[in-house]
């Protein structure tokens, strides 16, 4: 078999991501983000952040030898905003909308209902600090989304309604 043979095939942990991000309802969730985002001056809550924040808590998944699934890891920070858009149509709070929606995306790519409980304990709590302190998943969410933002670099810093502790924490994370 050459280097090159079985280059694209999707690895066996990560079998699951490839059905959450074919899912019917992820993707209707991210076309209708991309759409009420366009105008958006702050952070975006579209694939490239889900990404950023499933990696980086990849990367403190390994590095705090926490011991989770990669493909656990990577479902709840692919679906941790996934809820956003009926925040922005609804006035719904996205952890909360985020949390009913990946139950059943996470049902239907097959996760058992202690990884669907693990991951939405992780969604539910990624909002807020003191929360995530309960969930070591939650607590992986909560810093590699707040990690992924260059808050430091942003035009619109001044007119965020984020915490400075909260525009901070990529920093001195």
């Amino acid at each position: 078999m050459s280097p090159a043979a079985g280059w694209n095939e999707i690895p066996k942990d990560m079998a699951r991501i490839q059905e959450i991000l074919q899912h019917e309802e992820f993707r209707k969730a991210m076309e209708w983000i991309d759409v009420l985002e366009k105008e958006r001056i702050f952070c975006g809550h579209g694939m490239g952040h889900l990404l950023d924040v499933a990696r980086i808590a990849w990367i403190d998944n390994l590095e705090q030898e926490a011991g989770f699934r990669k493909d656990v890891v990577y479902a709840a920070g692919l679906l941790h905003d996934v809820g956003k858009y009926l925040q922005y149509k609804e006035g719904i709070p996205h952890h909360i909308s985020s949390e009913k929606l990946a139950r059943q995306i996470l049902a239907d790519t097959g996760f058992n209902a202690d990884e669907r409980e693990l991951i939405c304990q992780a969604i539910l709590s990624h909002r807020d600090r003191a929360e995530a302190r309960t969930s070591p998943l939650g607590r992986m969410i909560y810093r590699a989304d707040k990690i992924s933002r260059p808050c430091y670099a942003c035009g619109a810093s001044a007119e965020c309604n984020w915490s400075e502790e909260k525009k901070t924490a990529g920093v001195i994370a």
